[in-house]
């Protein structure tokens, strides 16, 4: 028996593509209304309170990400609860949860357990689902509690990010008390996330932006200081805050890097011998000059891409544990307003993750 009424249909964000004389090529983003199918055994609804943009979504409009499903919802990132279950004695019924933003990675420690199985929510067939909508059919073992210290906006910018965040700095580049961990790119919701994650194990943090706005919010948030990746010799400029901050012998222990390309030669004199840098995406340039030096030196390239539901629990607990609250820049309201979201997203200037509140007027008693 099930509990939990269902509305007869949700309102969805999908993705449809543009018209063949659209040049450049930007697919459309159009709200539409679509029934909501039955509870099927091992289902929950959940009537999402935020959700929250990641690059991915405007990759997917520019045509330039791969396995796009045109009609299919996007998103990867949303939270809300649990109004309806197939279990009429469910525990989660009324619990505020997140979506876990993948499919396909359980709990290896290395990679997904089978090769091609990885998946991840939103705009694609694997999954079948997005979580830009007012209510989400998904399995219930695909849904984790929210922490208490969160609202739904913030715990919306927390799942893919977070997942990919805590993959790259704690379990691969093994952040702990009182190492010096260089973060690239702050302002985008894995860096930020990255560096609040470091902060908490207690590292010293220090960003590169193009930005010297960011680098200062960055510093606001408990980074030890920050270069300007657009200056050629910001290295050294590097070098001189580690000299101030911990002695001139001072290294980086570990880099955690979204840009790719010269990243290696350009940390090799100040990444400490067998230091790691480890890569979640290369949005400057889609390759990586690895050269004798950095094999000299012991030092060791990783790639890191989201992580595990293990991965993902954990990260969670220490994130409860340490009450840390994910950065948001801007707070838009009602998909309606998801427009202008991709438009934030083209500027790049946020500081943290641009988030839509979800208010459904038409079941708001539900």
């Amino acid at each position: 028996m099930m509990a939990g009424r269902i509305p007869e249909s949700t309102r969805v964000l999908v993705i449809k593509k543009c018209s063949a004389e659209a040049k450049p090529v930007y697919h459309d983003a159009v709200l539409e209304t679509r029934p909501l199918q039955q509870l099927k055994q091992g289902e929950v609804l959940v009537k999402m309170g935020a959700v929250s943009f990641n690059h991915r979504d405007l990759w997917m409009r520019l045509g330039q990400y791969p396995g796009i499903n045109f009609g299919s919802t996007f998103g990867a990132d949303g939270a809300g609860t649990v109004v309806a279950s197939a279990d009429s004695n469910d525990t989660l019924l009324n619990k505020r949860v997140f979506l876990t933003p993948m499919r396909g990675w359980e709990s290896k420690p290395d990679a997904p357990e089978t090769d091609g199985s990885f998946g991840i929510l939103g705009g694609g067939r694997n999954p079948p689902l997005g979580t830009f909508a007012e209510y989400v059919v998904v399995e219930r073992n695909q849904v984790i509690r929210s922490p208490d210290h969160l609202d739904d906006v913030q715990v919306s910018a927390w799942p893919l990010g977070g997942l990919t965040a805590w993959r790259a700095a704690i379990v691969n580049a093994e952040a702990s008390k009182d190492q010096n961990i260089l973060i690239t790119g702050i302002g985008g919701g894995v860096a930020l996330l990255a560096m609040q994650l470091c902060l908490a194990k207690g590292a010293n943090v220090y960003v590169t932006s193009g930005s010297e706005e960011k680098i200062r919010k960055a510093a606001a948030l408990g980074a030890k200081g920050g270069v300007n990746y657009k200056l050629k010799d910001w290295p050294s400029h590097l070098v001189a805050l580690l000299a101030k901050n911990s002695g001139k012998s001072a290294k980086i222990d570990a880099v955690i890097d979204s840009g790719g390309g010269d990243i290696m030669t350009q940390v090799n004199s100040i990444l400490k011998l067998g230091g790691k840098v480890v890569v979640y995406g290369m949005t400057a340039n889609p390759q990586i000059k690895f050269t004798m030096r950095e094999v000299l030196k012991n030092q060791r390239l990783i790639g890191s891409t989201m992580g595990s539901l293990k991965d993902l629990t954990d990260a969670t607990t220490f994130v409860s544990e340490h009450h840390i609250v994910p950065v948001v820049s801007h707070v838009l309201e009602g998909l309606e307003a998801a427009e202008e979201g991709f438009e934030l997203m083209k500027r790049g200037d946020q500081f943290g993750k641009i988030v839509v509140r979800i208010f459904d007027k038409v079941n708001a008693k539900l």
